[in-house]
């Protein structure tokens, strides 16, 4: 849709599917607010918006128009970009350089901001730079019996690592060992004398904080920490403030009383979360990062721990860590900045293992040599054998869920899941969970025994949060929805649950967080501008035995070579973002 007082560059980027019509009005309200009419300006300004739209902080004007990518329905437009940014110098709406006064946009070292998020980025910058300094010496002698006999992967030096420093990230794909490490670096903590240690555990989502805390508490025992060890959200960790969407009751006039702090997912953090967080933290408090770098990135502006895992480091002694003659250049590097990545992954065999990484270091043709050759995995062009499959597994899955068997249920339930990179269209959620519907004789509009379910909306209430799967199984009182528990399975009836939808498919963003024994993925055509390699890398490390690719050679390829690009001033050197 072009909006309709577009003109000049506005209405052509926005015909060719590059701005939509908010990324339009914003411009033209702020060319109203500064007076500003040049064409160059305001296209700069709509594509700062854009930016923020799309998951970025900011616009790097030397290299944007070779970033943007249109709108895949939108007609193909050759796009006369301007020969040069100059006119943004001059300009009432843009504070050039970092101690310009304010104005709505902010240009340092060629990078273009929407001022709020330079001020957030310059935030997170200044509270990472204030605790770059070691904190007191810490007694790492229980490591050895943290962690007995040979030095397993990294975990014992990513934990010595998170010991001496106030701020570390530790990384690594799924099943490589991050709760186990981290409840054996809460506990060489709390070994060390002073006070007993105040520990906070959260994630961004209520469902990936609900895992945290069923991971930690499982480990809890084997390590001796405490058993009523609890993790929230961080909204709820921060504190919820009515009168603001991004402000919280702890801030920097208003510490969190923690000695540590632990962030699961810290993939999904995004910039104005990170910056409130940091803030908010104790400069005399430990933050523990944790997370996977590669995998999709948040919904919101920022991809800050990608951002933390790649920022510059200064060149320097790397203490007494032990033996670190088999950690590369790039792993040093990282090492210095407080980052540990963990390589082994104890969830799935060499073959989905091998696949993984093969997408994350970009070997489109390894990608597509394992696809062909490696049992487990596959390539295929057409639905025939999904098909086949959903129609066997929906049958056992009804078979149990009208029995009554919940655990069944569930067990089958993880079986396999369809994943889509889309939510509609052809290759999208919606329209394949009707058709698998379709194929397990699913009635529409109506919940029977062997139907997963989704929950799209958190429910405190029923402790059941967004992205939570269960499945419809029949009891005694009626049907009631089952969902896995730390403790069992927990059924809840239907008519309690509020927020929910259909799950026989799941977006890949959905799917974060969750395994499955087998997933197929639904590629759509190489041009779809979602296809990214970090996509592929989140899929395919959801299944635990099987891998089944649904699409072309060139859409691997496509996926494989695409990586999500997200601008932003952390990965620079020096306070000013140059």
């Amino acid at each position: 849709m072009i909006p309709v007082r577009a003109t000049g560059l506005l209405a052509e980027f926005a015909e060719a599917g590059v701005l939509s019509a908010a990324d339009v009005h914003v411009a033209l309200r702020l060319s109203r607010l500064g007076n500003e009419r040049s064409e160059t300006v305001l296209l700069a300004v709509a594509l700062a918006v854009r930016g923020v739209r799309t998951g970025s902080v900011c616009v790097e004007l030397a290299t944007v128009a070779d970033s943007v990518v249109p709108d895949e329905d939108a007609p193909p437009v050759e796009l006369k970009w301007p020969a040069d940014w100059t006119a943004l110098a001059d300009s009432p709406l843009v504070a050039v350089g970092a101690e310009a006064p304010w104005r709505p946009l902010r240009l340092v070292d060629g990078l273009l901001y929407l001022d709020r998020y330079w001020q957030q980025e310059q935030l997170v910058r200044r509270e990472l730079d204030a605790r770059a300094h070691p904190v007191p010496a810490v007694d790492l002698a229980p490591l050895a019996g943290l962690f007995p006999g040979p030095s397993p992967d990294r975990q014992r030096l990513a934990a010595a690592v998170a010991a001496g420093r106030w701020v570390s990230v530790l990384t690594g794909g799924p099943g490589t060992g991050k709760t186990h490490t981290v409840a054996r670096l809460l506990k060489l903590l709390q070994a060390q004398p002073g006070p007993p240690l105040r520990i906070a555990l959260a994630a961004p989502t209520g469902k990936a904080a609900a895992r945290l805390q069923e991971s930690v508490q499982e480990q809890a025992a084997a390590v001796g920490l405490p058993a009523d060890l609890t993790a929230s959200t961080l909204h709820r960790l921060l504190g919820w403030r009515p009168d603001s969407r991004s402000r919280f009751r702890h801030d920097a006039g208003n510490h969190l009383p923690f000695d540590v702090v632990v962030v699961d997912e810290s993939s999904m953090v995004p910039l104005t979360l990170m910056a409130r967080l940091l803030e908010a933290v104790r400069p005399t408090a430990r933050l523990v990062l944790v997370g996977d770098p590669d995998q999709l990135t948040p919904v919101e502006a920022g991809a800050v721990l990608s951002d933390l895992v790649h920022r510059p480091a200064d060149a320097g002694d790397l203490g007494d860590l032990g033996d670190l003659d088999d950690l590369g250049d790039e792993e040093r590097r990282q090492l210095r900045n407080g980052v540990v990545r963990l390589r082994v992954s104890h969830r799935y065999g060499e073959g989905i293992g091998g696949l993984a990484e093969a997408v994350r270091t970009g070997d489109a043709d390894r990608v597509l040599e394992m696809l062909s050759a490696q049992d487990g995995l596959s390539l295929v062009a057409g639905t025939g054998e999904l098909e086949a499959e959903v129609r066997r597994d929906g049958d056992e899955l009804r078979a149990a869920a009208v029995a009554g068997d919940g655990a069944g249920s569930l067990r089958l339930l993880g079986r396999h899941r369809l994943l889509c990179a889309h939510r509609h269209g052809p290759y999208g959620v919606s329209g394949w969970n009707e058709q698998i519907g379709r194929w397990t004789g699913a009635t529409p509009g109506e919940w029977r025994p062997g139907q997963p379910l989704l929950i799209t909306a958190n429910d405190h209430e029923n402790r059941l949060y967004n992205g939570d799967t269960g499945v419809v199984v029949e009891t005694a009182e009626g049907p009631r929805a089952a969902f896995s528990r730390s403790a069992g399975v927990e059924l809840v009836p239907l008519s309690r649950l509020s927020s929910v939808a259909a799950a026989h498919a799941l977006t890949v963003h959905r799917s974060q967080g969750s395994q499955y024994e087998a997933v197929t993925v639904l590629l759509p055509p190489a041009t779809s501008a979602i296809l990214t390699r970090e996509l592929l890398y989140t899929a395919v490390t959801r299944a635990s035995r099987r891998v089944r690719v649904v699409g072309t050679e060139e859409s691997v390829r496509a996926a494989v070579g695409r990586q999500v690009v997200r601008a932003s001033g952390l990965r620079r050197v020096g306070s000013d973002g140059g």
